[in-house]
């Protein structure tokens, strides 16, 4: 779960969203990142015990700096405003398939999958799916992965509206193959996050994601 005393920080981080005002809450921040990492241990431990992949992970391969990186953005804000949680089952990869956890006041939510994958990373995982699309079809229309997630997500920014080079547009699964992201969510009440058994409740939640990120390291896994 996340604390009370957390929340509060985010909230006043909000309104104060600048260097002086951290500065002068350095104690509290410390207090907001020892509850932030026990957090992350809760659910990752949970994790563990219905995805073995996740084992190698520790607190912090799973954390996001509270810095905002405001070089190429028109918000100028210092520092994040949610609390993200971001477990890969390869800890080494960068575009690794994952589980994701967000809490952001009014916009809090679960995902997961693989999010704009590299070029030739994009191409392994439509190879995949151009072969054994009847899996991924398994996968996304099981009744566990539909009552979550609904489906795969799909707009205007992470879908193609032609067939990608080297595929027939006519293809049986041209819908999967035109996507750029591969990526599913879940949105959740904020409250949630702060109910005592939140992280058995996440985690019975996000392993519904597990043969959706198996069917992605698969594809990224294969040699040409």
């Amino acid at each position: 779960m996340i604390t009370k005393e957390a929340v509060t920080f985010l909230e006043d981080l909000v309104a104060n969203n600048n260097t002086d005002w951290m500065h002068a809450n350095k104690k509290r921040y410390e207090s907001f990142k020892k509850d932030y990492h026990n957090y992350i241990a809760s659910v990752l431990a949970e994790m563990k015990a219905l995805d073995k992949k996740l084992e190698p992970l520790e607190v912090k391969n799973c954390t996001f700096r509270i810095n905002r990186d405001i070089r190429f953005s028109k918000d100028k804000s210092p520092y994040k405003t949610n609390i993200g949680v971001w477990m890969s089952q390869n800890r080494n990869s960068k575009n690794a398939p994952g589980y994701y956890i967000h809490f952001e006041k009014g916009n809090s939510f679960i995902a997961g999958g693989c999010w704009c994958p590299e070029p030739n990373e994009l191409k392994q995982i439509r190879k995949e799916i151009a072969y054994f699309y009847e899996d991924l079809e398994s996968i996304v229309n099981d009744n566990k992965f539909k009552s979550e997630f609904g489906t795969i997500t799909r707009d205007e920014n992470n879908t193609l509206k032609k067939a990608p080079k080297d595929f027939e547009p006519n293809h049986p699964a041209i819908e999967f193959l035109k996507l750029k992201s591969f990526t599913a969510s879940e949105k959740l009440e904020d409250n949630l996050f702060l109910e005592a058994d939140f992280s058995k409740i996440v985690a019975k939640k996000l392993i519904a994601l597990k043969p959706f990120n198996d069917f992605l390291t698969r594809a990224l896994e294969t040699e040409d």
